[in-house]
Formats: structure tokens, sequence, C-alpha cells
């Protein structure tokens, strides 16, 4: 049994991962808010949501993947080149869309409103956003690996399942009072706090055998199987930890 801490250097998949999760993070954050979309559900008929809740929870099961694979400090380094895009994919959008358009190029005259209108958003929503993917991530991969020590590496589903419970209960319930608070009814802001945190919950339990199917085959290539025995779980470090038992 193998018991001494891999560099992340040495792995052939985890940038591949890190990079995954990054883009589905931006993708979902500067693609999805740009439209809402309306569903129908039994017992409670129409329901608006930002389409960027489609795709954002496969983010955390990126997290669970590179937690339980690759241990949290390492998933602690693709939070923070997550949130290092995310505060980039900002100041660009802000920069752009502030810009004065050339009066010389007619397609500015529709371009320019369009810009705003899908990157525009207010320093209020993008600090909300930012925050709890923030919190939200760090929590989710805290609980994985808490919870993989403790249970000695089995019940992978309940380790998943239980940590996204966790971390999307956290993101949903800073974003949407910080972003929305005062603007939206306390009645309609609770209704979509549940919708989506049912819905991203949905999607993690929908996406376990996949995740169970990934990690499997993933920790084989690799050769690795972390446990954070002895890691500290500051998010504040870079530093790369983690036993690996296999």
């Amino acid at each position: 049994m193998n018991t001494q801490a891999v560099p992340a250097q040495g792995f052939k998949y985890y940038d591949f991962l890190l990079g995954g999760m990054v883009a589905v993070l931006l993708c979902s954050n500067l693609i999805g808010p740009g439209k809402v979309c309306t569903v129908t559900l039994p017992f409670i008929g129409e329901f608006a949501f930002g389409a960027g809740n489609l795709f954002f929870p496969i983010g955390y099961i990126f997290g669970d993947v590179l937690t339980e694979v690759y241990g949290y400090a390492r998933a602690r380094r693709a939070i923070w080149a997550g949130f290092a895009a995310m505060l980039f994919a900002t100041l660009m959008s802000a920069i752009v869309v502030g810009m004065t358009p050339s009066p010389h190029e007619p397609w500015n005259a529709t371009l320019q409103p369009a810009l705003e209108v899908v990157f525009g958003n207010t320093w209020r929503i993008v600090a909300a956003s930012m925050l709890a993917y923030w919190a939200g991530d760090f929590v989710n991969s805290y609980v994985m690996a808490r919870m993989k020590v403790r249970f000695g590496g089995r019940h992978l589903w309940m380790r998943t399942i239980g940590s996204t419970f966790c971390g999307q209960g956290v993101d949903s319930l800073i974003f949407y009072p910080l972003a929305f608070y005062g603007i939206w009814t306390n009645d309609a802001l609770l209704a979509v706090i549940a919708f989506n945190f049912a819905f991203k919950l949905g999607v993690e339990v929908a996406m376990t055998p996949l995740t169970y199917f990934v990690v499997n085959r993933l920790k084989k290539a690799e050769g690795v199987d972390t446990f954070d025995t002895d890691t500290d779980f500051t998010p504040f470090s870079l530093k790369d930890e983690g036993v690996n038992r296999r």
C-alpha cells in the first residue's frame, strides 16, 4: 500500500479536470445568466429559472471527482483557479462593455445593447456570484474529504450527495439573498432558492453512476486514491498535500 504524497505534476489527467471545471464555471456564469427559461412542473405550473443553472451543477461534479481522486489540497488549487478566471472574466466584461463603441461601425447600434444585457451584470450580482462560488465549492470539497476519511473511502454516493447538499446549500443561501434581496419579494426569493437547490441536488443524484465510473477509471489510470488524513483544510493555501493509499 503506497502511503506517500504524489505531486500534481505527476498526474495524467488532473490538468484536464481543472480546465473542465473552470470552463463550466465561466460558461455558467457568463452565458447562462443572459437567458431566463420557463418550465412547467407538475402540481406547480410554470416556473422561471436562469439557464446557467442547467450546467452549473456539473462544476460541483468536477469538484467531487477532483477531491475524491486527488484530495482536498489539489481540489483547492482548482477552486482558486476558477475564482481567478471568474475575476478576470468579470473585469474583462466590464472593460469591454464600458468602452465607447465606434460610431463608424453600423452593427454597434445593436451589438452594444446586447452586450450590456448579457455581460453587464451589476456589481452586486457579480460579487454575490463569486462569493457564493468560493464558499460553496470549498464547503463541498471539505465535506467530501472529511467524509471519505470518516467512512474509510466507502459509500461514494453518500459522500457526493452529502457534500453537494452542503455546498449547494451554502451557494444558494449566499447568492440569492445577496443578489436579489429587496428586489424580489421574500416569497419569490425563497421559492427560487428552494427550486434551484433541489434542481442542483437532483442533477448530482442523477449523475452519480457517471461519477462512479469516472472516479474508478481515474484512480486506476493515475494509480492514486488520496485520503486527507493530515491535510490543513484552510482555503488560503496552495500547498500540495494528501496521502495516497493506493
